[in-house]
This record gives C-alpha cells, structure tokens and sequence, in this order.
C-alpha cells in the first residue's frame, strides 16, 4: 500500500500532472483497491466541509490584503522609506529587499504575494546601481519565505487546522524566529559584500531629513499589523475576523491615499479569486486523500511503522528535516503540508515535541523547499518578474540564503526558546 502510494505520487509529479488532480486521483486509485467501501460517496462532504472550515475562510482574506496593498501602492512608497535606513549597510538596497519583505510580511500571509510584491518594486533598482543580479535575485526569493514564517501567516493557519493547534500562539511563536531570521539573511549579505565589494552595487546617498519624512510610508503596514495581530491577542476578534479587519484598514488606508477604485478592486478580487480557486483546490483534494489514507489504515502504518524503529529523539527529529528537505524539492509546499503533517506530527507529539515549536520547523523547512529546486515557487515568482535570462541565476543567488536557512533550523533545534519564550509570556 505504502509502495504504491508512493510510486503513483512520483510518478504524477514526473508528468508534470497539477498538484491538485494528482492528490484527489491518487486518492481515488488508493479508494478503488484497498477500501471495502465506496469512499467516493463522501467526496462531496469532505470537500465541504475542507472548503467551510471557520479558519481556512481567513485565507482568501489576508491573498485579498495584500493585494490591496500592493495595488494602493503602499509597498512602493514602504520600500522606498527603507532604501533610507538600512542602505549604508555593505549591500545596500540587498538589506531594503529583506527588511521589506519582513515587513510586507506582517501584513500578507504569503510567501509568494512578498517576493512579487517586493521584487516588482526592487528589480529596476538592482541595473540601476550596477548589483550582482545573482545575489540581488537571492534576496528577492529568500526574503520571500519571511512572509510564511511572520504573522499573520497563511501556511500556519493551515498547520492549526491539520494538528488542532492555537493559531494565536503559532503567531506568537513567529516573532522571534522571523526577526532572527531577518537578521542571518542581513549578516550573509554583509558578509558577502565585505569579500565581494563589487557585489554591493553603488552607494545610495541619503540624509536623515530623508529618513526621518520617509518613516511616515513605514506607519501603514505597521498599522495594519497591529490590526490585525493587536486585535486577536486583545481578545476581539478570531483569526478569521482579524483577517476582515485588516481588509477594511486596507480599503480605509487604499482611500486616504486616493488610490480606491472599481478598477483597482476589480483587479484585487480577480487576483484574490485566481489564488484562492488553485490554494483550495489542493486543500480539498488533499483533504479527500487524508481521508482515504485514514480510512484504509495507511495512516496507521506508517505511524506503527516510524514508532517501530525506535529512533531517539534526536535522530527522529533530524530525520524528519531529512524527509522534508528532499520532499521539498520535488512537491509543492502547501500539498507537502497537507499530505504528510496529519501522518508525522502525531508521531513527533508522542515522542514529547511541543506541538507549537513543531509547527514553527515545519514553517522553515517549507521555507526551504520555496527556494530548493527544482520545485522551489520562489525561484520561478522571481524569475517570471525578471523575464529574461535563466533560472540558474535565480538558484546560484539563492543558495547563500538556503544556508542561512540551514543554520537558523539548526538555532532552533538547538534553543528551542527561540520560538516559544514568547508564547509562554502570554499564557
């Protein structure tokens, strides 16, 4: 059963079959041989009920978020503010694309909205002060995974959902994790820059008049985050109602700044729908896939089978980054999520791992597999913005920030604090 499983899901992903058809029939061929009854009868209902989870409907509300954002302009005028403030560091407008990645981030939910979002505003700057284009593009992809790992995030709403986690605490969990993060992708570039000077493209000239009047772009995603995160910590609203929140500071601050239109709400549902439509037609084929793998007791042998080997905490948890690293270059992310974690985390949780720092590893490695090849979203996001030369550059500039991503699973292995001092504060 397990074999076959596999082999069919290899050999979808090697026809280049859509993630979503390849589950569902994957699903229905496991259905068709091992289920003594008809599991295609409840297709209807498990899909319902994946595409009507109270949670899951946040997830159309943080896509529609940041695309208000992007198409109000405000990502524009945030880079452009932070251009001022951390550009004199070695690599100049390299920092600008991290630290506005961080903070788009705090406002979108989505790894691939940030690298878009912040490579369609920073790509023209990077011919324009003569950067290495490799190492400029890496910033772009990896400062893009930050948008996963700080809140509010897409992909650990869907991590609450599989493991029955709190999704406030997963938040809380993120801060501190992201913010470290943010500065280990700052020290590879600086260290980078002091031994290729070259590399570091031409200084901006900036004054602190300039960094002063530009801090008021900065109040806008800041706001929006405060929104947002502020109002589920204080009690007022869930997750989900958070999500609308931020919508309506989005529409509010999108009028201030004149940019509201039918035109540009057109163009904000229509992104909105696009990404929506392709993100749940996985959750609700990989759900019926969980379903038929529960049912047929494939999920029960692999979690019999895993325990039987008897592996030591240590060994068990650095087997699992193994699994999701090479998985990781071959599947989609959010598929790789659904799929495995209802099969893992149960056997991670009954060998003692805290559900909440769990989630937060899960989080990086799926950051990796973003920009692993030859499956890594980021890397294509990136070079679609770029439309011209080969991907080759994209990975090259990548690779410096897939090390940073190494060492930053390994701190929080290590120091497992990192991620749930924060949670603890507020229990």
């Amino acid at each position: 059963m397990i074999v076959l499983a596999l082999i069919l899901l290899l050999v979808f992903m090697a026809l280049a079959i859509p993630v979503a058809v390849s589950l569902g029939v994957l699903g229905l061929v496991l259905e068709h041989f091992y289920s003594p009854l008809p599991l295609v009868r409840a297709m209807g209902e498990v899909t319902w009920s994946a595409s009507t989870e109270f949670l899951l409907v946040s997830v159309p509300l943080f896509i529609l978020l940041g695309e208000i954002l992007l198409r109000s302009g405000f990502a524009e005028r945030m880079y452009g503010a932070l251009v001022h403030w951390v550009s004199w560091l070695p690599g100049g407008l390299m920092h600008s694309n991290i630290a506005a990645c961080a903070m788009f981030a705090a406002t979108s939910g989505s790894s691939v909205a940030t690298a878009a979002t912040v490579g369609t505003v920073a790509l023209p700057e990077s011919r324009r002060f003569g950067y290495n284009e490799r190492l400029f593009l890496g910033t772009l992809a990896a400062g893009g995974t930050l948008g996963i790992l700080i809140p509010p995030s897409i992909n650990m709403i869907v991590y609450a959902v599989l493991t029955n986690s709190s999704v406030p605490q997963l938040y809380l969990a993120g801060i501190v994790p992201g913010i470290v993060l943010v500065l280990i992708f700052m020290a590879t570039i600086t260290a980078i820059c002091l031994v290729r000077p070259a590399w570091g493209g031409a200084a901006v000239r900036t004054n602190w008049r300039q960094r002063i009047i530009g801090l008021i772009h900065l109040v806008p995603p800041l706001g929006i985050f405060m929104l947002v995160v502020g109002s589920i910590y204080a009690g007022v609203a869930t997750p989900t109602e958070a999500a609308s929140l931020g919508v309506l500071g989005a529409l509010g601050l999108a009028a201030l700044a004149g940019r509201l239109s039918f035109a540009m709400l057109r163009e904000a549902f229509e992104g909105t729908m696009r990404s929506t439509a392709m993100l749940m037609l996985i959750v609700m084929a990989a759900y019926f896939l969980n379903f038929v793998i529960s049912v047929i007791g494939l999920t029960t042998q692999l979690t019999d089978f895993i325990q039987g080997l008897g592996l030591p905490r240590p060994t068990m948890l650095l087997a699992v980054v193994a699994f999701y690293v090479v998985l990781g270059c071959f599947m989609e992310t959010l598929s790789m999520m659904i799929t495995t974690i209802p099969i893992i985390a149960p056997v991670m949780f009954a060998l003692g791992f805290d559900p909440v720092w769990f989630g937060i590893l899960i989080i990086l490695l799926i950051e990796t597999a973003l920009v692993t090849p030859p499956v890594g979203i980021n890397l294509f996001v990136v070079q679609n913005l770029r439309r011209r030369g080969s991907l080759n550059d994209v990975i090259i500039g990548t690779a410096p920030f897939v090390v940073a991503l190494f060492v930053m699973i390994f701190l929080i292995s290590v120091v497992p604090d990192i991620a749930l001092w924060l949670p603890r504060q507020f229990q």
